[in-house]
């Protein structure tokens, strides 16, 4: 069967490496179906070249500017209730989750519940609902493949193994940009600093995560969700080259580690091919020119973030959701320039001093917890 392709947040970093990588490597998949948000200019060339049947926008306004763009001719949806019907359309063998945020959730059960396989870029999806979203898939029979670069790692790391041989998990994390500046200095960083990323070329929110270290607390939560594997066995360490990817430990003391350039096609690759290898021309990684590689221990004193959400992820319930929301929200006044870098950790410490964790039992309860974080987020 030939493979086709929903393609969920086609303007942003993953979605534009996406379309990048089926461009060069895959250029007999079908995209059926692309959605955008706000970027219309963005998403008008991308309609026309790979001449979607569907495309999805927010709203009637963006729908208007969107046909005036473009010269294919195609259904065009709008609203909440068609993004999610996007993620089940039924001429697509996969979907490609590279929404922002809490936006990537429901799409992504809906998606689930039609029996696709997930290619999940999206973190916020499993740091949120992990325990519905897995216990889902594996009802389902649905295999959910992360795009995140550490993950994909992991998930080499493991092929062929069996599940009582890992002794740990290892992530590593780049240290950001703010690795080697003093408490003081990361005190006054303003968002253009904290955009100033060492390795990765990504989309603004995940790089002030970068930042804070707390991407590498999310994709903690992920890890757990998707390796079924607690806190006490994912170890975290800083390697600043971005060269090695992540590792799996063994119980016999080996290490397998997943090595190779600081560029995403390669593991969008590996998930749309669902942990398959496809033939490419990008660039190699050169073992005598790569330098030496060095890791470090995360500071968590002047990266607090990471703290927090290794006690969401210890506490679990609703307060990842929680952390997740505030953290969200607190990212976008630090790019406006409203919040000083430390404000987005002392805000949800706030939060988790005075919020009440319940378990998640249906997608009700996350709604309920981001409906008190947004709250909390108003009477900042």
């Amino acid at each position: 069967m030939e493979k086709s392709i929903t393609l969920l947040g086609a303007t942003g970093s993953i979605g534009k490496q996406t379309l990048d990588a089926v461009r060069n490597c895959l250029p007999d998949i079908k995209v059926e179906v692309l959605t955008g948000f706000s970027n219309i200019n963005a998403l008008a060339p991308l309609v026309d070249e790979f001449r979607p049947k569907k495309v999805w926008v927010p709203d009637s306004t963006s729908k208007i500017n969107l046909e005036h763009l473009i010269k294919h001719r195609c259904e065009i949806l709008i609203g909440d209730d068609a993004l999610n019907s996007c993620a089940v359309n039924n001429d697509s063998s996969i979907v490609v989750n590279a929404l922002v945020g809490k936006a990537g959730l429901k799409p992504t059960l809906a998606a689930i519940n039609a029996g696709k396989n997930i290619a999940l870029a999206n973190k916020e999806t499993l740091v949120t609902a992990g325990s519905l979203v897995m216990g889902l898939a594996r009802e389902k029979g649905v295999k959910i493949i992360p795009i995140d670069s550490e993950h994909s790692a992991i998930l080499q790391c493991l092929n062929g193994s069996k599940p009582e041989d890992v002794e740990k998990i290892i992530l590593t994390a780049s240290g950001g940009p703010f690795r080697t500046w003093d408490k003081n200095m990361i005190k006054k960083a303003r968002a253009g600093d904290a955009l100033k990323h060492p390795n990765w070329s990504m989309g603004s929110k995940i790089t002030i995560d970068s930042a804070t270290l707390m991407n590498k607390g999310l994709e903690l939560i992920e890890a757990m969700w998707l390796f079924n594997k607690t806190v006490d066995e994912i170890d975290i360490v800083v390697h600043p080259q971005s060269i090695i990817h992540s590792m799996v430990q063994y119980i016999d003391g080996s290490v397998i580690a997943q090595l190779g350039m600081p560029d995403m096609r390669l593991p969008i690759l590996y998930a749309i091919e669902e942990a398959g290898r496809v033939s490419t021309k990008f660039p190699r990684l050169d073992f005598l020119n790569c330098g030496s590689l060095s890791f470090e221990s995360p500071d968590e004193d002047r990266f607090p973030c990471l703290v927090l959400a290794k006690y969401a992820a210890k506490t679990g319930g609703t307060l990842p959701a929680v952390m997740n929301y505030i953290n969200e929200w607190a990212v976008g006044e630090y790019l406006k320039g409203k919040l000083d870098f430390y404000d987005i950790s002392r805000l949800i410490s706030q939060a988790f001093d005075t919020y009440t964790v319940k378990p998640v039992t249906s997608v009700l309860d996350i709604v309920e917890a981001e409906a008190w974080a947004d709250e909390f987020c108003n009477a900042v």
